[in-house]
């Protein structure tokens, strides 16, 4: 049961703090499209991709003393800090995940902007589709976030390059 919890807190350790709900459902989501075992579902979401199950289980880990929450009144709205506390460290130091190369990609992840997170996590939600629908659907479904081209470019490489850095080590 626990298994997945002590996955997503892999995950938080590996970022040593992930800042913003968007951006740590973004993160795994994404880190699942590369590869890595998470086991959360998710669904396309006002923000791109979201998980109900993911949300469940960051409250638990809160609740059970592993996961520090911390909610910051950030001009207009509030933003939530993610980190490990002691306990959450020392029981995934007795219960152990392996994903390698985890760390390497949640930390490049974690020095991107929520947007672009979004965007990245739109485009790999369609990744059934052929790049013209899926760019088709980035600017249908995203027209608030008025993604360029060029971002939608640069999504792509990211995914790239994250899934190089999964293959090459």
């Amino acid at each position: 049961m626990l298994k997945d919890h002590a996955k997503l807190m892999q995950a938080i350790a590996a970022s040593g703090e992930i800042i913003g709900r968007k951006k740590l459902q973004k993160m795994i989501y994404i880190a699942k499209k590369v590869t890595f075992p998470f086991q959360e579902r998710f669904q396309f979401h006002f923000y791109g991709p979201y998980s109900e199950e993911l949300t469940l289980r960051v409250e638990e880990l809160c609740n059970m003393g592993f996961l520090d929450e911390v909610k910051e009144k950030k001009g207009g709205y509030y933003q939530y800090r993610y980190t490990l506390t002691d306990n959450g460290k020392e029981f995934l130091s007795l219960n152990e995940v392996e994903m390698p190369y985890l760390e390497d990609c949640l930390t490049d992840m974690n020095g991107q902007n929520a947007r672009f997170l979004e965007l990245v996590s739109t485009v790999l939600y369609f990744d059934n589709l052929e790049k013209d629908e899926v760019i088709e659907k980035v600017f249908t479904l995203k027209k608030k976030q008025n993604y360029t081209m060029d971002e939608i470019i640069q999504a792509y490489q990211y995914i790239e390059e994250l899934q190089t850095k999964v293959k090459q080590n």
